[in-house]
């Protein structure tokens, strides 16, 4: 095992030797991670803590998951199962991801939009040597429930009994248990329900699809049990709270965490930490106004390289990278394993919320925008008439928008918005593995406007930042890119299918932002890839700064 490495400069240096002795003197570490505390974030949060800190303690039911899940495993390779698609959404998903890319894994295909393309193309395979894991903790997350009837809508078409193709991991006496168990599914691992979604790294949701899909996930958590003494000490040593005191101890706060992986482009250090650091971070920390917001950046990028006054650099390195390139910086500079590093930042994010203080384990905008999109779903809406087009891209009404005549001038109002402590969130309600150069405009507007920009693809951001962009401090503006270009794929069983379900989630989730009074431009295009080579040319020619 790489031992982990960690080092403060600047401002997160200046918060660390600021706040370290106190938090020692109250002993967070261990009244969190031995005593399980739930009074840390004040009384509002204590019955909801009292029940989502299982993740302190997770070892004896993470081994015996990984003794459950590798034996299973050898039955599916007998039974000649090659590929995992995991249907899952925020916490369900997001850590299996990370794990696979960082073991370079090509047998888990994580299912986690409801783009109509997307989903087409992950189901054309061989289903035969397939099977889901269908993994929701609740048991009712519309998304994962309808990538479950697709699933199985296809290996009824393909002449298989679906039920055999199905694993589940889910929490006791959930709707999708019971589910299982009427329907026959071919088998059923269970969650700890003291674990919430974005803590369940090391957990059955981490656990179980990467393990079935071949991966060595137990030095994962070897490697986390590893330094569970280390985070549990209250010594000057412990890099969760060194940690914890500089993402939430600067004074005065910067909110922006600028997350850079190093190593090479073919390799780079902990390829996907950034959008799993994306949920847990922002969405434990925002609300009530307040809220640490992650910036995943390559080390090219204006945030990576331009000084920021409300920014710390957070850079991710490899064994052999040279800590002094994030001297002089306010910054962090880590390494170590992934294992490793799934449990030093849930333990720093939970006691990062400390500060202000907010109840790292609800969410309660992220329902929210859920309740909106049943809603829509429920009225079957007619889809709005755009303001205007132009050539393969419609303006949808955006409300401080609308008195914009053409695109450019929309774009201009849009970056004009961003405020000079604010942020820019792009969000795009296309098929993320298709549609990547879409991405690129995420660096433009950065260098263009001077300010950090965020990149999340709709609807699996909406389990992630959608809480902080909500419940935060409220100085996001938000591009929202939808698209008509797109065939229908039914859902067995429902009423709509996925491109009415994508849609209502991007209406539902801009009448939330609109309703919090956040200003939300939209665009439709009508040719997916010609509309996003015509967006990234307008954006191309803003230059703001």
């Amino acid at each position: 095992m790489t031992a982990l490495g960690f080092a403060a400069y600047g401002a997160a240096a200046s918060a660390i030797d600021q706040h370290l002795p106190t938090m020692i003197t109250q002993q967070l570490a261990s009244r969190m991670m031995r005593d399980q505390d739930p009074t840390l974030w004040g009384p509002d949060a204590v019955d909801e803590a009292s029940k989502r800190l299982g993740w302190t303690q997770p070892f004896e039911d993470a081994y015996k998951a990984l003794d459950e899940a590798e034996a299973y495993a050898a039955q599916l390779r007998e039974a000649g199962i090659e590929h995992i698609i995991l249907a899952g959404m925020g916490g369900s998903s997001l850590a299996p991801e990370l794990i696979a890319a960082d073991a370079g894994a090509q047998t888990l295909t994580v299912l986690d939009s409801t783009d109509p393309a997307h989903i087409s193309r992950v189901l054309d395979r061989d289903l035969s040597r397939t099977v889901m894991v269908v993994a929701s903790k609740s048991g009712s997350t519309t998304e994962t429930d309808s990538q479950r009837r697709a699933f199985l809508g296809a290996c009824e078409e393909a002449g298989l009994h679906g039920p055999d193709h199905v694993v589940v991991v889910t929490d006791p006496g959930s709707p999708l248990a019971q589910t299982a168990t009427e329907d026959g599914y071919r088998k059923i691992f269970y969650g700890d329900p003291d674990i919430g979604g974005r803590f369940s790294a090391l957990s059955a949701f981490g656990i179980v699809p990467t393990v079935l899909a071949g991966i060595d996930t137990r030095a994962v958590v070897e490697d986390a049990a590893a330094i569970a003494e280390l985070i549990s000490e209250d010594d000057t040593d412990n890099m969760a709270l060194q940690l914890a005191a500089a993402l939430g101890g600067t004074q005065p706060l910067r909110d922006k965490l600028i997350i850079i992986n190093h190593g090479t482009d073919v390799q780079p250090v902990l390829p996907g930490f950034g959008a799993w650091a994306e949920q847990l971070i922002a969405e434990s920390t925002g609300k009530n106004g307040y809220g640490l917001l992650p910036v995943p950046v390559s080390p090219e990028a204006y945030e990576a390289t331009h000084g920021l006054d409300d920014a710390i650099r957070i850079h991710l390195l490899g064994e052999d990278d040279d800590y002094s390139l994030a001297e002089g910086q306010d910054a962090i500079a880590l390494h170590g394993p992934l294992g490793a590093q799934f449990f030093l930042w849930e333990a720093a994010t939970s006691l990062a919320c400390t500060f202000a203080p907010v109840n790292p384990f609800d969410q309660p905008d992220v329902e929210s925008a859920k309740v909106a999109a049943r809603k829509q779903l429920a009225e079957e809406p007619v889809p709005p008439a755009p303001n205007f087009a132009e050539d393969t891209i419609a303006m949808l009404p955006s409300g401080p928008f609308d008195s914009a005549s053409s695109l450019q001038e929309a774009l201009k109002q849009l970056t004009a918005a961003v405020k000079s402590t604010g942020y820019l969130s792009i969000q795009a309600y296309l098929d993320r593995e298709a549609d990547t150069e879409l991405e690129q405009i995420r660096d433009t507007l950065a260098a263009n406007i001077g300010r950090p920009v965020t990149f999340g693809w709709g609807p699996r951001f909406l389990h992630s930042t959608g809480q902080y962009h909500k419940g935060g401090p409220a100085n996001g503006v938000f591009l929202q890119i939808t698209t008509t270009d797109q065939p229908e794929h039914d859902i067995p069983g429902r009423p709509f299918g996925f491109g009415q379900l994508i849609q209502a989630q991007a209406d539902g989730d801009a009448s939330v932002l609109a309703g919090h009074r956040l200003p939300v431009l939209r665009l439709s295009l009508t040719d997916r890839a010609a509309g996003i080579r015509q967006l990234a040319d307008l954006v191309a020619s803003l230059n703001t700064v």
